[in-house]
């Protein structure tokens, strides 16, 4: 049977339950990470931590486990989950305290709620990965602290159904003209001279971890990667574009706004970084993908 963690307990899914006052619940009041796990071996796990710890301080959470601790809790999940691929889900909100009230409650007495997910990892499509997939923009409504990687996430639910009610895989975000990022990925353009850009870091978007290891990929591949802001019409304009995520991996987009990017076809590019990561994944080991 499939467990789950939740405040120090392991137990079945269908007996996990939060009181009605979470401030997860009532406020989207906490964070979160999601980590690939291939053959048992989790993705950059600590990188991961450091952003869940980043994401904690920017809403004003302390950790309430020890690396050791959320290293233990992640395994066992991992353990008790062991046909496949996997995704780890993990969220930490500020408590249920005895009522509602937009104000800290106090931690002396209001304990976070944490709790944690091994899922399979569903595999990714074939017949996109062949003929590549379809975003659309979206104006980017959000907030500007999207480097915290918040669970509330509306803003991302209505750009992500936009996108899905004309047939698209992702919306990208535009801002003041500038493309940020996706709803639920980052992305890379090719440019028609074979550079390769993502925007930045910064406020308006999550630095993903995807995202990251994809630039270390290519750097280690010959590529040269450039960090600047990305116009709309520098979009439409690409020779390729990407998306990256923990569970999408590096996905050609080869139509935007209907309109076709490149040829209309996964490009080189792409298939070069794709090999890059699947050989990464299959360097991991348990001993170096659980270690600090």
């Amino acid at each position: 049977m499939a467990l789950v963690y939740l405040n120090g307990a392991f137990l079945p899914l269908e007996q996990a339950q939060v009181s009605v006052l979470d401030r997860g619940f009532l406020f989207g009041d906490g964070v979160y990470e999601v980590i690939p796990v291939y053959g048992g071996k989790p993705v950059e796990l600590a990188a991961h931590f450091n952003r869940l710890d980043a994401s904690l301080r920017g809403i004003h959470l302390i950790n309430p486990l020890s690396r050791a601790e959320w290293r233990a809790v992640l395994r066992q999940l991992v353990n008790n989950n062991p046909d496949g691929d996997q995704t780890l889900y993990l969220q930490v909100t500020r408590g249920a305290p005895p009522a509602r009230d937009h104000r800290f409650p106090d931690p002396a007495t209001t304990a976070p709620t944490v709790f944690a997910q091994a899922k399979p990892l569903k595999p990714r499509d074939p017949q996109v990965l062949a003929q590549g997939a379809a975003v659309v923009l979206c104006d980017d409504v959000r907030w500007s602290r999207c480097d915290i990687k918040s669970i509330s996430l509306v803003a991302a639910v209505l750009a992500r159904q936009a996108a899905a009610a004309q047939g698209a895989e992702e919306a990208l975000l535009v801002r003041d003209g500038h493309v940020t990022e996706g709803s639920t990925s980052n992305y890379f353009i090719v440019t028609s001279n074979q550079q390769l850009i993502t925007p930045p870091r910064g406020p308006y978007l999550l630095s993903g971890i995807t995202r990251e290891l994809v630039m270390t990929l290519a750097q280690a591949a010959g590529l040269t990667v450039t960090e600047r802001d990305v116009t709309v019409d520098e979009c439409r304009a690409a020779a390729e574009l990407w998306l990256t995520s923990s569970t999408r991996e590096v996905l050609p987009v080869t139509r935007l706004d209907g309109a076709p990017i490149g040829d209309g076809r996964p490009g080189a590019l792409w298939q070069k970084l794709d090999s890059c990561y699947q050989r990464y994944k299959q360097t991991l080991t348990a001993d170096t993908a659980w270690a600090d």
